[in-house]
């Protein structure tokens, strides 16, 4: 069973996204905030699976709740599920610099914000589709966000994580990359738990990030 935490603001949208992620056979919500502050309060408390936040909540926003969670010097890491109203703005760059692992419009359809909470306590991250491009290229262009090693993938890669990253940097799923290669999807699984550590990073959103920072894949590029 995978935990949850919830914080929102706004009683409505705290009170949805909790039931529509409890109606979910492996999801349990074990707490609700209504702010930054309580939400850090409870994850430290509980140790929940994942943190679903949202940005802009009073007193502690959702940037210093995910770098307290899920920043350099957080211990235990709690990974952290971004759900905002808002595309793209200081506030969601702002969180994936913190450290977050995905990042959805509260918009998104409810089945693939319960996917996305799936994947985030499962270690691979997610990022809304439609918006990743966009919010890469945001973010390079910041270069804020450094990984801990400066090699390129060349010097710590081998070929086949090397095309893995890059299709990872597609927006390609496990599924759609085994295709690609022809491999199982459980292979694909092992390349990608041997490769976040060489490049430094938590998440498969963090290695995307990477290669682009590193200029091993380019925004607008095949």
């Amino acid at each position: 069973m995978t935990r949850v935490l919830v914080a929102d603001d706004q009683a409505l949208v705290r009170a949805g996204l909790s039931a529509l992620l409890d109606a979910e056979p492996d999801l349990e919500v074990v707490a609700t905030a209504a702010d930054g502050l309580e939400a850090l309060t409870l994850a430290r408390e509980l140790a929940p699976d994942v943190a679903c936040l949202d940005i802009r909540m009073p007193g502690m926003d959702g940037i210093e709740v995910t770098r307290a969670l899920c920043g350099p010097g957080a211990d235990p890491v709690i990974p952290v599920l971004v759900l905002t109203t808002f595309d793209l703005d200081d506030y969601v760059f702002g969180a994936l610099e913190a450290g977050a692992s995905g990042f959805l419009l509260k918009d998104a359809d409810p089945t693939a914000i319960a996917e996305a909470v799936r994947q985030v306590a499962a270690g691979h991250g997610t990022l809304d589709s439609t918006l990743t491009r966009r919010i890469v290229a945001e973010l390079v262009g910041r270069r804020r966000l450094q990984p801990v090693t400066a090699g390129r993938a060349s010097d710590l890669l081998t070929p086949r994580e090397h095309d893995i990253l890059l299709l990872l940097a597609q927006g390609m799923s496990n599924e759609e990359i085994a295709a690609a290669l022809v491999v199982e999807v459980s292979t694909v699984k092992s390349h990608l738990a041997r490769m976040l550590p060489k490049l430094g990073v938590r998440s498969r959103l963090q290695a995307v990030v990477w290669a682009y920072q590193n200029g091993i894949a380019t925004v607008g590029g095949a």
